[in-house]
């Protein structure tokens, strides 16, 4: 749980006694705590999602003392609710009243850009949770790390799957109406149409739309397969509604890296077999830190871990590899920032290194639905290693383009 102040100046007066046998403490020489910032939805819409992020973090915590590179650690959780001028304020309640002095989170694309320039101007080392493309491309922000993935990093292998691998000739691209949407159905229209499939049709519901009927009536059945771009639980609310509408077997269904998730999977039936989707990240990963944190976790709540609570369990790991170096030293983001350029961390999804704009290259993973051991899993199929959010472009090219959205780049293929 949350380490509040009464707690934590009692522990930190028990790890001061504690001195005297050096071989009990970790980190000597490192007095202060850190001081952690979780920004996350514990209300509102998101709040499944937000609540898996705090989980995944404590996880990490739990697992090390509750330090990161040999210091102890005073975590305070913030509730934006996934608004935006909500998490605006709690980002300044956590460095100028906390005192915080690093961020995770938020969760939403659209909090995290209400956030952007606060952070900037005030320096704060920040790992977001939210996927908004151009926070690490053409408006990087230099103290931004994101452990996770830009919302189109996924869609582009997934796309090169489906054409390469799948032989899909036609597409329908259903997304939630919000810029995560837009970014990842344009990520992957461009791939897939440049590997010679078309995209025949895009669809963009409201995101807290009550009923997928009327989307579901205009679906194009010409096409092979339709991908999902939901977050949350409206992918499992639409292959609902797709079964129900008697689409099941007559399309072929694929999702993005949070319309499948672990937390959603938990929810599902046989609906959910079989179905392809990609992520940087499952619970089924074969690794030796994913498979603590996975039982853990599982033991702990009950179910898999998935895109959230891995979000900041990873994002916990490099912080604590770029920390390590930095052992024994009064805390300096400068430094901070320095070591977390050169940090190639192993992590619950794999190595974790970042490019020069502050966002991830690492494994992607397609994955499908099986059941085992009595639950569903996201099991893999396929790995593309060491995916940089360019995909095969050339970043100085892909930078001087557009940012992704729902017009571009441009649809030449949707029929009539």
């Amino acid at each position: 749980m949350t380490i509040d102040r009464r707690s934590f100046m009692a522990a930190a007066a028990t790890a001061g006694a504690a001195l005297a046998a050096p071989s009990l403490v970790r980190g000597q020489g490192t007095t202060e705590p850190l001081r952690l910032g979780l920004l996350t939805a514990k209300t509102g819409p998101f709040a499944s999602g937000g609540l898996d992020m705090e989980r995944g973090l404590q996880s990490y915590l739990a697992a090390n003392d509750q330090r990161l590179g040999g210091r102890k650690v005073e975590l305070i959780v913030a509730d934006t609710g996934g608004v935006p001028s909500t998490a605006r304020s709690k980002t300044q309640e956590l460095v100028e009243r906390e005192r915080a002095q690093v961020l995770m989170g938020p969760l939403a694309a659209f909090e995290a850009l209400a956030t952007d320039d606060y952070m900037r101007a005030r320096k704060i080392p920040v790992f977001p949770v939210a996927a908004a493309e151009d926070m690490t491309q053409r408006k990087a922000n230099p103290w931004l790390f994101r452990a996770s993935s830009t919302s189109a990093q996924c869609a582009h292998p997934l796309a090169d799957y489906c054409a390469r691998k799948l032989k899909y000739k036609r597409m329908v691209l259903v997304a939630d109406d919000i810029a995560y949407g837009h970014e990842m159905t344009a990520g992957f229209q461009r791939v897939f149409e440049e590997a010679g499939g078309k995209v025949v049709q895009k669809l963009f519901p409201p995101l807290t739309s009550p009923d997928y009927g009327s989307f579901l009536a205009q679906l194009n059945r010409d096409a092979d397969a339709v991908f999902l771009g939901f977050a949350g639980s409206n992918g499992f609310r639409f292959i609902r509604q797709f079964n129900e509408y008697g689409l099941r077997g007559k399309l072929a269904l694929v999702g993005g890296m949070t319309a499948l998730d672990e937390a959603v999977l938990r929810n599902m039936g046989d609906e959910a077999l079989g179905i392809v989707t990609v992520n940087w990240y499952s619970a089924e990963l074969a690794n030796p830190v994913n498979a603590k944190f996975a039982g853990a976790f599982r033991k702990a709540h009950g179910y898999d871990p998935g895109f959230y609570a891995a979000c900041t369990h990873v994002s916990a790991s490099v912080l604590d590899a770029a920390l390590e170096p930095l052992k024994g030293q009064a805390f300096d983001r400068e430094s901070l920032r320095a070591s977390l350029q050169k940090t190639n961390a192993l992590t619950a999804r794999g190595p974790v290194k970042f490019d020069t704009w502050g966002n991830v290259v690492g494994n992607v993973y397609v994955r499908t639905v099986e059941r085992k051991d009595g639950r569903l899993v996201n099991s893999i199929i396929e790995t593309y290693p060491d995916v940089s959010q360019f995909w095969t472009y050339d970043p100085k090219k892909f930078l001087a383009e557009p940012v992704y959205s729902r017009d571009w780049p441009p649809a030449r293929n949707l029929a009539a």
